[in-house]
């Protein structure tokens, strides 16, 4: 096989997205539809990539970078197109980046749902000798260029706006992905012209130029709409989502992930489900996220970054954001409802953390309870232990950020303050109200508030009548 080079077309304004950023940065499933590109590129281990930018290309060039997975071997070049004369004009400018010696695959910044293993068949039809187009029939192909066909063979495409009603008629419509050998590719581009409806220079006039030459035009045809569908706006990006999202639905329960519903689901990232998982409405996953067997997810839960352990049950409402850091939560763990885990939360088996509960760089042992209302901050936290209601570890000073360890079987009770640095013995408890700035010892009461006192004949203020 010859070495792949790809070109993606990254340079259009994107009008109909009425939206100051550029076209290909709106996000699908969390992630830009040129990650989505980038990212299918990547995975057909090219020599080459090149983006060609246009409209918004400072702002194109500075996110690509962070699409390209650490380990990359191939090179990534920029051309702009300035301006913006058709897809002809726009692989020109990426010429000088193409060697002869390779196959060049044409892909488009807002077409994000391709398939690999499509890419991979479009590449061997093409050969290294012969020019490939990635097409398919659509009940309504309004807009989009015909395939013009001599018995089987591909004679050329005829754009909408210059196809006559007789080609209009034709069903089958060239997607905007193509594979060629590069060393054609780089003649037929030279003898481009733009004498068209729209005055520009179309990529698609390459095919009539192939037959001319005696370069077979080959189609790999395929029947699923979703994998060429390309972004122009605002209704286009969200029916492209649900698609994509009811994908992701239908592969997971496929493997026997139960869902109430499978429109309400969003998965922004990779979702692995062990045996016996199961998600109700509205619940979004966003990175890296891994439930294990007979997880039980609830309604209306945000989940990111996180592992979650055989047999825990996140209560509804519930926001899990582990951001670089991860979440982990242990075997048999209860979240929520109305909990939140932020980066660093280390949850053992049987922790409890509940309503109105906030972890953040916290390991709670085996069974510890933080019920209620309560902020756990930097804190190592022993096996079995109860954090009140009301209670908190103040763990920022207005500059550093300082740790609290709480050792096992130890009860916090409720409204306490345990000001950081601080240690609180094994065994011990913390009377309710307290405020502790030194350690407590291992197995005793602590208690750090003010005596109670009643002050007799004392009146409260009232309202003087108005005037």
């Amino acid at each position: 096989m010859a070495e792949v080079d790809v070109v993606i077309m990254a340079a259009g304004k994107g009008t109909r997205m009425k939206s100051k950023l550029p076209k290909v940065l709106h996000t699908l499933a969390g992630r830009a539809l040129l990650a989505h590109v980038v990212d299918t590129a990547s995975s057909l281990l090219p020599r080459n990539v090149v983006v060609i930018t246009g409209h918004g290309a400072t702002e194109v060039e500075a996110a690509v970078p962070g699409y390209i997975c650490d380990g990359a071997e191939y090179s990534v070049n920029f051309a702009r197109q300035e301006p913006q004369l058709g897809t002809g004009h726009a692989v020109q400018q990426a010429l000088p980046f193409l060697a002869d010696d390779g196959v060049v695959l044409v892909l488009s910044g807002d077409v994000p749902l391709t398939q690999v293993d499509t890419l991979r068949q479009l590449v061997a039809a093409s050969g290294g000798d012969k020019l490939a187009l990635l097409t398919l029939e659509l009940p309504d192909p309004t807009g989009y260029g015909r395939i013009e066909r001599s018995g089987d063979a591909v004679q050329a495409i005829v754009e909408h706006k210059d196809a006559t009603e007789a080609q209009r008629a034709i069903r089958e419509i060239y997607s905007g992905i193509m594979a060629a050998p590069a060393t054609r590719l780089r003649t037929w581009l030279a003898r481009l012209d733009n004498r068209n409806a729209q005055s520009e220079y179309y990529l698609t006039d390459i095919v009539k130029m192939a037959v001319a030459d005696g370069v077979p035009v080959v189609a790999h045809k395929i029947t699923d709409e979703v994998q060429v569908a390309g972004v122009n706006s605002p209704v286009q990006l969200a029916e492209l989502e649900r698609a994509y999202q009811r994908q992701q639905a239908v592969a997971l329960m496929e493997q026997g992930v139960r869902l109430a519903d499978p429109a309400r689901l969003d998965v922004r990232g990779s979702l692995v489900c062990g045996q016996d998982v199961s998600i109700d409405v509205n619940c979004v996953f966003e990175g890296a996220v891994t439930l294990g067997e007979g997880v039980k997810i609830g309604a209306n839960c945000i989940i990111a970054n996180a592992r979650i352990a055989a047999g825990a049950i996140v209560h509804p409402f519930s926001h899990i954001d582990g951001e670089k850091a991860g979440v982990t939560v242990g075997v048999d763990a209860r979240i929520g409802p109305f909990a939140r885990l932020r980066p660093g939360a280390v949850l053992g088996a049987d922790v409890h953390i509940g309503n109105f509960v906030e972890v953040k760089n916290s390991t709670l042992g085996p069974g510890a309870k933080a019920n209620h209302l309560a902020y756990l901050g930097d804190a190592t936290v022993g096996a079995r232990v109860n954090f009140g209601a009301g209670s908190i570890t103040a763990n920022y000073d207005g500059v550093n950020k300082h740790r609290t360890v709480i050792g096992d079987d130890v009860h916090v009770g409720s409204n306490c303050v345990l000001v950081a640095p601080i240690t609180v013995g094994a065994g011990g408890t913390v009377g309710g109200g307290s405020t502790l700035t030194k350690d407590a010892p291992e197995g005793v009461l602590s208690v750090a508030r003010g005596r109670q006192v009643a002050i007799p004949h004392w009146k409260r203020a009232v309202k003087k009548a108005p005037l």
